[in-house]
């Protein structure tokens, strides 16, 4: 498996770079992982031939621990690029208490995410998706998230290391997968998804595009704000501020594209967070050169994605095909 500290590989004698060391630091925070030797795999349960799309049910070995339910989106075959290939985006579900959901709000929507549901979009642009059970939601939904929580903690773990660990060795998979353009890989989430999404790209090099809707909080920014309390036990690493802040973690990024989607009513979100780490990631882009590729944008709303948001964030795939 590809080291998800150093995604790209680094040369033998080569000394790391400020960006490797900083990705080797912050997945050390990450408690203690498994160390899978073998290349993700996955057992096809069955598909379904969706308006637009085909839907693969799969069951991936990630971890060495549990076997995790995923879907696939594949578009139809007259969309596909050179090869058979499509642009791919791994989409991370929310978490909105939803612990049934899972997966599923890829292909069947949530309330708080615009219409249609993302796996129609992708479908729509020729993007395919792929979509996994979190730790603790949809068929994985065998604990609480506190219980999981408390489990891993005893254990050594950390619940969002081993979320980020299956996060990074889907992204093996989908790398792997014949259908897919490693060249072309994109995260996308909303909420949770919106953490996980751009946690993934600050790893791994080989994701060219992320996108983060209703998440981007800056950490001494919420409990400043006093809503330390809204975001669930999954959100927090232990020791965390101590070294990061939510501009560096984001910083790691750079200089590949990203777009930042936020509600001006968003508790979650504190308003003078978010001018911090748009302040901070735009002098990081400046100064590698890409000023265009980090963009914030902010709604009139709250904790939801309303359409506006969702056409931008469809300007914003359309363009990333294109290119």
């Amino acid at each position: 498996m590809t080291d998800p500290r150093n995604p790209a590989g680094t040369a033998s004698g080569e000394r790391p770079g400020a960006k490797e060391l900083a990705r080797n630091h912050l997945y050390d925070l990450l408690g203690d992982l498994p160390h899978e030797s073998h290349k993700p795999t996955a057992q096809l349960l069955r598909t379904e031939v969706r308006t637009g799309y085909t839907l693969e049910h799969l069951s991936l070995a990630l971890n060495g621990i549990e076997e995790v339910p995923a879907l696939f989106v594949k578009p139809h075959r007259d969309l596909a690029g050179p090869g058979g290939k499509y642009p791919a985006v791994l989409y991370f579900h929310s978490h909105g208490g939803h612990y049934d959901l899972g997966k599923r709000e890829l292909i069947d929507g949530v309330g708080y995410v615009s219409n249609p549901p993302y796996a129609e979009v992708f479908a729509s642009l020729g993007i395919a998706a792929l979509c996994i059970d979190q730790w603790g939601f949809g068929q994985r939904h065998r604990e609480t998230e506190s219980a999981l929580f408390k489990r891993f903690l005893w254990e050594g773990r950390v619940l969002f290391g081993m979320m980020m660990y299956d996060n990074l060795r889907a992204l093996e998979y989908l790398c792997l997968r014949e259908d897919a353009r490693p060249d072309r890989i994109g995260t996308l989430g909303m909420s949770m998804g919106s953490t996980h999404a751009f946690w993934t790209a600050a790893f791994d090099e080989r994701i060219s595009l992320c996108v983060d809707l209703c998440c981007l909080t800056d950490y001494q920014s919420l409990i400043a704000a006093g809503n330390i309390d809204r975001h669930g036990l999954y959100y927090y690493v232990p020791g965390l501020l101590k070294y990061f802040s939510t501009a560096s973690i984001n910083s790691l990024i750079a200089p590949r594209r990203h777009l930042g989607v936020a509600g001006t009513e968003d508790a979650l979100t504190p308003a003078a967070g978010l001018d911090i780490i748009d302040a901070e990631l735009r002098s990081v882009y400046a100064a590698e050169g890409a000023p265009a590729n980090w963009t914030l944008a902010r709604f009139p709303c709250g904790h939801q994605e309303i359409a506006p948001m969702r056409a931008l964030i469809v300007d914003e795939l359309r363009d990333w095909v294109a290119g």
